[in-house]
């Protein structure tokens, strides 16, 4: 008879590190930062809403201030020309 050889069978597991909660981490890191990057954006923009408002207010009060103006100058016209 021939001689067999014996083969064993070798099953090898492969133990990985688990991560330790670091992608969790990284996750709320990157959802802070996008917060605050919202709410950045959305202060500047309402920021830049009531600038542009104080500059139409101010453009008003100086139209109605000059229409006062002109009032009171058609008024100071008519009182010092002679009567006819």
């Amino acid at each position: 008879m021939r001689d067999q050889a014996m083969v064993d069978e070798r099953i090898v597991e492969v133990e990985r590190p688990s991560g330790g909660g670091s992608g969790w981490i990284i996750a709320v890191v990157l959802l802070i930062a996008l917060v605050v990057g919202v709410l950045f954006l959305t202060n500047m923009s309402n920021s830049s809403a009531r600038k542009d408002n104080a500059i139409a207010d101010a453009a008003t009060s100086v139209s109605k201030a000059a229409t006062k103006a002109g009032n009171a100058a058609e008024a100071a016209a008519t009182k010092a020309a002679p009567s006819q």
